[in-house]
């Protein structure tokens, strides 16, 4: 059996922050799966890769899944991309945010290779960590024909079902002061101290003091400042971007309008991503609790994340979709790791919930007097991917 600790080493060890970089880490995804005669169609969105790869029957009125991953990552120092192990973890960046759990799906996607009663279909995308853009390669695949019944995108989440995530909201916000000699800063109206001002207002706003089920509370970042345009002068102009995470059930618009009611600023939206909800009693989501459960114990399905999820895409196109990851710990920062026993209970979760899939769906049928069968999806040859 191929040891998914292997191959979550070497796609760590590409700097896929990089695009020429995640090029070539795409190149090797493609031919690890097709050295092991699953067919693998890629296509370019952007100028990056998107990979599809399938298993299973390719005719019939079957249940489809997808596992989604992500190749790309945020950028780190170069001795991050050497990944080490220190006892059961596997340090560097992308371990948990996602290498690692890509392998554990490339590995699952061969463990179930000779079943004929599911179809199970991978996508690996380039631009998940991707906030400025207008369209992700997740919505384009959907949109060319990658689809399912349900789909599960191998994001953190400690071996817990996500049934929850926050939408994004990422502002240009322009702050307006007066310019002054640095000598007679009291003459002036410095622009970048009153951003600081402003950005301590937004977290005080209405809208930050909702809460749900499973998060307390919206999340706010300041990821960017620049102001000032010589040491002498006092700066007249700020900009900052800020990353709002809003709950599920939160308006967006809402949110930028309570923004705008700050006094000596511009407000613009640069980017907006959906949260995510899928009912706990979808018949695959706990298809996939029942799969979970014989590996950890506790309640499985009781996850919210404060990240954005491309369960979005998936949802928005009407499929069910989820986040379930293996543990770990540090995503995005300096000593991300990946706990490898779990990584070995993530790969067997995922091909335990396909083979039992079938009979799960049937008994569920049975109780609920619908005797319907899953509609095939476009296959992806058919639905353009070629």
């Amino acid at each position: 059996m191929v040891d998914e600790r292997i191959l979550a080493e070497r796609l760590i060890s590409y700097d896929t922050s990089s695009p020429d970089v995640l090029v070539a880490a795409a190149g090797f995804v493609k031919g690890w799966l097709e050295s092991r005669d699953i067919e693998v169609h890629d296509h370019e969105h952007h100028g990056l890769p998107v990979l599809v790869a399938e298993v299973g029957p390719r005719e019939g009125k079957v249940p489809c899944v997808v596992f989604h991953g992500h190749l790309d990552v945020v950028p780190g120092r170069p001795e991050q991309f050497e990944p080490r192990v220190e006892g059961d973890r596997l340090i560097g960046r992308g371990a948990y945010d996602m290498k690692a759990a890509l392998a554990a799906m490339m590995c699952a996607l061969k463990d179930v290779g000779a079943q004929d009663r599911v179809r199970v279909r991978l996508a690996c995308v380039p631009d998940e960590e991707s906030e400025e853009i207008d369209e992700r390669s997740t919505e384009d695949v959907v949109r060319r024909g990658l689809g399912g019944d349900f789909a599960i995108t191998g994001e953190p989440t400690d071996l817990h079902i996500g049934v929850e995530a926050k939408g994004v909201l990422v502002m240009r916000i322009e702050v307006y002061g007066r310019s002054a000699h640095s000598s007679t800063p009291w003459l002036g109206d410095n622009a970048v101290l009153k951003a600081i001002d402003v950005f301590r207002a937004i977290e005080s706003l209405p809208f930050t003091r909702l809460s749900s089920e499973m998060f307390d509370s919206p999340s706010i970042n300041l990821g960017r400042i620049q102001g000032g345009d010589a040491l002498n002068k006092v700066p007249d102009l700020c900009t900052m971007a800020v990353d709002v995470r809003y709950l599920p059930g939160q308006d967006p618009a809402e949110i930028l309008e309570q923004v705008r009611t700050i006094p000596g600023i511009e407000v613009t939206r640069t980017f907006i991503w959906p949260p995510v909800t899928v009912s706990r009693t979808n018949p695959y989501v706990r298809a996939l609790r029942n799969a979970v459960s014989r590996s950890i114990s506790g309640e499985v399905m009781s996850v919210g994340r404060d990240g954005a999820s491309d369960a979005a895409a998936f949802i928005g196109s009407g499929i069910p979709a989820v986040e379930f990851g293996p543990e770990g710990a540090g995503h995005h920062g300096p000593d991300e790791w990946v706990s490898l026993a779990s990584l070995a209970r993530y790969r067997r979760a995922l091909g335990d919930f396909v083979r039992a899939l079938p009979l799960w769906l049937e008994e569920t049928a049975s109780r609920n007097g619908d005797l319907t069968t899953p509609l095939a999806m476009p296959d992806p040859i058919e639905g353009g991917l070629a």
